[in-house]
């Protein structure tokens, strides 16, 4: 489950790397260009990411026995209410017949959006340092 969380915090940091470039090139459009026709794509993963990651970290902090709980679970909800502003804004955007990279660079500069990606970042260091600690408790039961 660990490993689930980081990959959806990933597919949400790449999205948004290609989001910076992608607002950069100065497309009237996401019709005709090789990084206009990725542009819905990256969003589509990004949605999906997002889709129940909550739920997914909530589970992970029962399964894991994450302490102290109280905190890992404010955490998430702080998390929810970030991710479902976000997903409402990208899901505009994906709803719009053409994506210009104007339209891209005004949701980079959503609140919401950098709020969730702050959100992401903390997380995946939780999670790469959770994953860390796992693996070391193997190795030593292992050896």
């Amino acid at each position: 489950m660990l490993a689930e969380i980081a990959n959806r915090c990933e597919a949400v940091e790449e999205c948004y790397e290609f989001l910076l470039a992608y607002a950069a090139q100065g497309l009237p459009t996401d019709k005709g260009s090789k990084s206009g026709g990725q542009v819905r794509e990256f969003l589509t993963r990004a949605v999906k990411a997002l889709t129940g990651l909550a739920e997914i970290c909530a589970m992970v902090i029962k399964e894991e026995d994450l302490q102290p709980a109280d905190k890992y679970s404010a955490f998430v909800a702080v998390l929810d209410r970030d991710a479902r502003d976000s997903l409402a804004a990208i899901e505009l955007v994906l709803a719009q017949p053409a994506i210009s990279s104007q339209l891209i660079d005004n949701l980079n500069a959503s609140i919401h959006l950098r709020a969730l990606l702050t959100d992401l970042f903390l997380l995946g260091e939780i999670v790469r340092k959770q994953e860390k600690s796992a693996g070391q408790i193997v190795t030593s039961e292992g050896e």
